[in-house]
């Protein structure tokens, strides 16, 4: 009995496929939890897509990952002085936001951020002149700009590279090569014909493993089933159920992933609506959990416990059986399942 992440591997591989062709010279990011399929795994999705590169968020995940992936390998994480040294191979690539960075990295293959609109790191157009002396002792695998996800300002993705590429090009730097991050095929595509000297590599992480959310479904196990009574007490508080129904213990808790929820950027009347109206009920420990029975997504009874979630049916629902299977709604790259099952 166990939380399921079912794939149907068929229709998984074949978005891959779509999504490394629409972007020529993909380079497939896998950090944090590997979105949810585990850094072996996409390792091993990455090597069958022909990838020559693999971007990771950290040294440590380099240090692991480099065992599964044979091509070279991207650390997105900045490099800084002082940080613990992880031994690594030559054919680790490490990011670089700033001029003192560039130095610390004397011999070392490195790609130079740039700062973008998101202002989270990256050199300023002031530092283009000292970059000269510094790219001299690092063997320069290319710049790289990371993009916001939304544009509320009404700006133009490309505009901002396009910028980025005038100031390179006008403090003489060299522009073989130009990682970017959060563009649409067609913005590529502009970016290429304008530019057919450099050549731009998108990296992808959501959009390539999880772009089909029909391709994957995870699903918790039944494991028990208890008929209660209104003011019949339960859990480990002793709360009182509110109406006939059934205790269901469904596979899926804390250690999965599943009641932890990542802060949302919410837009709009409706969204935010919602979300005063959740939180109002969470105040009175009325909490949605991510399973689904009878069409909807059902109540937790109570917290969730570490491995398994309390769930209340309402009577007014088909009975839970134990064995049977609850999809889960849930995030991939916050959720642990006990088991993958290809479909």
């Amino acid at each position: 009995m166990a939380l399921t992440l079912y794939v149907d591997t068929a229709r998984w591989r074949a978005h891959h496929k779509h999504v490394s062709e629409q972007f020529p010279g993909l380079v497939p990011v896998c950090k944090g939890n590997g979105y949810g399929f585990g850094h072996e795994r996409l390792a091993d999705e990455a090597t069958r897509l022909g990838s020559d590169v693999l971007a990771v968020g950290t040294t440590y995940e380099a240090a692991r990952i480099k065992d599964w992936f044979g091509g070279d390998l991207l650390v997105l994480t900045p490099f800084r002085r002082g940080e613990e040294p992880v031994p690594l191979p030559d054919r680790v690539i490490r990011s670089v936001s700033s001029v003192d960075g560039v130095y610390g990295l004397v011999g070392a293959r490195v790609v130079i951020e740039v700062m973008s609109s998101m202002k989270r790191h990256g050199v300023s157009e002031r530092d283009l002149p000292q970059l000269h002396a510094a790219i001299e002792n690092v063997r320069l695998e290319g710049f790289a700009i990371h993009l916001p996800l939304d544009r509320t300002d009404g700006s133009d993705a490309v505009e901002e590279v396009i910028g980025w590429m005038d100031r390179l090009r006008a403090a003489r730097l060299p522009l073989h090569t130009m990682f970017v991050s959060h563009l649409k095929a067609d913005e590529l595509a502009r970016l290429q014909q304008q530019f057919p000297q450099t050549r731009f590599r998108a990296r992808i992480g959501t959009r390539l493993w999880l772009g089909d959310h029909d391709a994957t479904e995870y699903r918790g196990a039944v494991l028990d089933v208890s008929a209660v009574a209104k003011g019949d007490r339960f859990g480990y508080r002793q709360q009182k159920v509110a109406s006939d129904g059934w205790l269901v213990v469904v596979a899926g808790g804390t250690s999965h992933g599943v009641g932890l929820e990542a802060p949302k950027a919410l837009h709009g009347v409706m969204p935010r609506a919602k979300g005063v109206a959740r939180a109002g009920l969470a105040t009175v420990n009325r909490n949605l959990s991510p399973f689904v029975w009878g069409g909807k997504q059902r109540w937790f009874a109570e917290p969730p416990h570490m491995q398994v979630s309390i769930l209340f049916v309402p009577s007014d629902a088909p009975e839970p059986k134990v064995g049977e299977e609850l999809v889960a709604h849930l995030r991939h790259t916050t959720t642990q399942f006990d088991r993958v099952v290809e479909r």
